[in-house]
C-alpha cells in the first residue's frame, strides 16, 4: 500500500505484464469473486482450472471478459460466428454457452494439441456440436472465404486473439466477412498496458516485440470509416468493431 495525500492507496502493479489492467489487485478479485465467479458457469470454471496449470496459460482469456463476451453475443443475437486464436478453448466455449442451440463457430487455431485440453469439458457442456475446428494458420482460409462471395456478411460476430503481427491483415479480411452491423473483437489491444510504458520500462521480450504492431493496429481501426469502435480496459484491452459499411 502506498499513502497518499495521508490516504492509503493500493499499490500499483510492480510488473508490466499483469493479466488485469486495474491499478488495484484487490479491486479486481473483488470484481472476480463478487460478479464473475459466481455466475460463471461450471464447465467454465472447470476449463478455466484446468488452463491455469498449462505452461502458456497467460494465453487464456480472463474470467470476465469470458463474462464479457457470453453476454455481448447474447445482447446481439448472435448465431454464426467465428474465432481466430482458441488455445484450450475458454473463449470458445463462453461463446458456445451464448448461442442458440442451432449457432455455429468456425474455431482457427494452429494447435489442435492446446484445444483438446478443453475439447472434453466442451463436450461435457453440450455444445461441441456448434464448433468446427480447423487446424492451421488462419490467413488462408480466410483468403479462400474472401474469394466466396456467398461468405461475404455471413458472421455476426467474430473474435480474434492470435498473432498480433497479422492482426490488420485479418482485419483487412474479416471486413468483408461480418455483417453490417455485426461485430469483430480484437482481444489485447491494450498489451499489458506496455503502450504507455516508458522505453525503459522492464517491458517482457515477447511484450516489447509486439507493441508495435498493437499500436498500428490500434491507430488504424480509430481511423477506418467502415467501423464504429469501442476500446475497453476488460482483461488485457479488447476494441469492438461494429462494421456500419
Amino acid at each position: 500500500m502506498a499513502a497518499v495525500d495521508g490516504e492509503t492507496q493500493p499499490a500499483k502493479h510492480q510488473e508490466v505484464g499483469h493479466k488485469s489492467l486495474l491499478q488495484s489487485d484487490a479491486l479486481y478479485q473483488y470484481i472476480l469473486e463478487t460478479s464473475v465467479y459466481p455466475r460463471e458457469p461450471q464447465a467454465m470454471k472447470e476449463l478455466r482450472e484446468v488452463t491455469a496449470k498449462h505452461p502458456w496459460n497467460l494465453m487464456t482469456t480472463s474470467a470476465d471478459e469470458g463474462q464479457f463476451l457470453n453476454l455481448l453475443l447474447k445482447l446481439i443475437n448472435a448465431k454464426n460466428t467465428m474465432e481466430i486464436g482458441v488455445y484450450t478453448g475458454y473463449s470458445l466455449l463462453s461463446t458456445a454457452l451464448a448461442l442458440p442451440e442451432d449457432g455455429k463457430i468456425l474455431a482457427l487455431d494452429i494447435n489442435r494439441e492446446n484445444y483438446e485440453i478443453g475439447l472434453p469439458i466442451i463436450e461435457k457442456a453440450g455444445v461441441a456440436h456448434k464448433i468446427d475446428f480447423r487446424e492451421g494458420p488462419a490467413l488462408p482460409l480466410l483468403d479462400k472465404m474472401v474469394e466466396d462471395v456467398k461468405c461475404h456478411g455471413s458472421f455476426d460476430f467474430i473474435f480474434v486473439d492470435a498473432d498480433k503481427d497479422n492482426y490488420l491483415n485479418y482485419h483487412q479480411r474479416l471486413i468483408n466477412l461480418v455483417k453490417i452491423g455485426g461485430v469483430i473483437g480484437y482481444d489485447n489491444t491494450l498489451w499489458n498496458g506496455s503502450l504507455v510504458a516508458p522505453p525503459d520500462a522492464p517491458l517482457r521480450k515477447y511484450v516489447r516485440y509486439y507493441r508495435d504492431f498493437v499500436l498500428e493496429l490500434n491507430k488504424a481501426l480509430a481511423a477506418d470509416p467502415r467501423v464504429e469502435i469501442c476500446q475497453l480496459p476488460v482483461g488485457d484491452g479488447i476494441t469492438l468493431c461494429r462494421r456500419i459499411s
